[in-house]
């Protein structure tokens, strides 16, 4: 068996398509596209074009749509922004959101001050709208609520619209970590009144190093990055056209192919469920992660019946017999300390056992699952 890749959802191969249109923008788009030449306006036309063709997808204006260098940046400007310029005194997001969120708000607490409320979980890591609710109606200060569309360990679905009918009622901001989900689900922003939102090319196969940043119009949000006037004052720094041309091309590529896709990635997830449940019989799937409706069809967070002294090598086995996946998100990986996410929603009994993401493409199929369940099998059994 050839090395198997079951780590989607920390990254994503990029397409042949993508390749070839960046390698077009590298070769032939040289220009800067802040030059008032032929070579620069060339440059300019391109970036403004892909702007348009990516807000398209969102139903906004591409004045809206703000470039960066992906997920984590987009993050920042929004959080750090709101607190800065915006007055934001109170941010509600939950224990189990990304670190790009948790750590930024850490930091904003340090230098600002503001006040932070973690929204109720249930038992599986759902947000308690009643107590999203109350925490909004009880606040006395001006409001951002962050919480992501699906969850990156796990796989759970934040109903994003409800979350943010919830928002507007109470008139507080609402920006949500969509990196999980932009290019696997659709998102009108004409029913969704989300006011910001931020987005990665590498994850749904595009480049690594570019993502973008969704900014309601007429937020008042300014830069992070100071210099240039590139992309409206929001992010100086000279425009990557061939990253941009990648990021567009994979959006356009994961849009226009979704319906075929998602049912192609959704009947690999429910083969791998109902395999693993087969081989190994005591599997549990963490938080809604064995839920096709209640979680993200890219992915699923198992439970081993495996004991505590045999978790610390599990991965080390798994990629001695090609299989590459992940104990929890890939920003994590460097850290000695356990998922903060399973942290939040597994029993004392359970944390102790090895948890294992698993995250699936159009480019994995149901032999390799067969592999990597018969592999799983043997060293639960080992």
């Amino acid at each position: 068996m050839d090395p198997i890749y079951f780590d989607n959802a920390a990254t994503t191969p990029i397409r042949n398509q993508v390749i070839e249109a960046m390698s077009n923008a590298l070769k032939n788009n040289f220009g800067n596209p802040s030059s008032s030449h032929g070579y620069g306006r060339s440059s300019k036309a391109i970036v403004e074009s892909c702007r348009k063709r990516i807000a398209s997808h969102f139903n906004v204006s591409a004045s809206e749509i703000v470039f960066t260098s992906g997920g984590t940046e987009a993050d920042n400007l929004v959080l750090r922004s709101a607190v800065r310029d915006l007055g934001i005194k109170h941010i509600i997001t939950s224990k189990i959101e990304h670190h790009a969120i948790l750590h930024t708000i850490d930091q904003l607490v340090e230098e600002y001050n503001i006040e932070v409320s973690y929204v109720n979980l249930d038992a599986n890591g759902f947000v308690d709208f009643s107590n999203l609710e109350q925490l909004l109606k009880s606040t006395t200060h001006k409001t951002l609520v962050t919480l992501m569309h699906v969850n990156n360990e796990v796989g759970n679905l934040l109903d994003i619209k409800q979350t943010a009918d919830l928002c507007k009622e109470h008139n507080a901001l609402f920006h949500s970590d969509t990196v999980q989900s932009i290019g696997h689900y659709r998102l009108d922003l004409q029913e969704v009144a989300l006011d910001f939102f931020a987005a990665s090319a590498h994850k749904f196969h595009g480049p690594k190093g570019v993502g973008f940043a969704f900014i309601r119009k007429n937020s008042g949000l300014k830069p992070l990055i100071f210099g240039g006037e590139q992309e409206r004052g929001y992010r100086a720094g000279t425009e990557s056209i061939h990253n941009i041309v990648g990021l567009d091309e994979s959006l356009y590529l994961a849009y226009s192919k979704l319906d075929e896709e998602k049912e192609y990635v959704k009947s690999l997830k429910r083969y791998f469920t109902e395999r693993l449940n087969d081989k190994v019989p005591n599997v549990k799937f963490n938080a809604y992660s064995g839920d096709l409706e209640k979680s993200t069809y890219t992915l699923v967070n198992v439970c081993l019946p495996v004991a505590a002294h045999k978790s610390s090598m599990l991965l080390f086995q798994l990629d001695l017999k090609g299989i590459a996946c992940s104990k929890g998100s890939a920003c994590q990986s460097g850290s000695s300390k356990g998922s903060h996410v399973l942290a939040e929603i597994l029993s004392e009994e359970d944390i102790s056992k090895p948890s294992i993401r698993f995250s699936f493409s159009i480019y994995n199929t149901k032999s390799e699952i067969d592999y990597v369940v018969d592999v799983l099998k043997e060293l639960v059994n080992a």
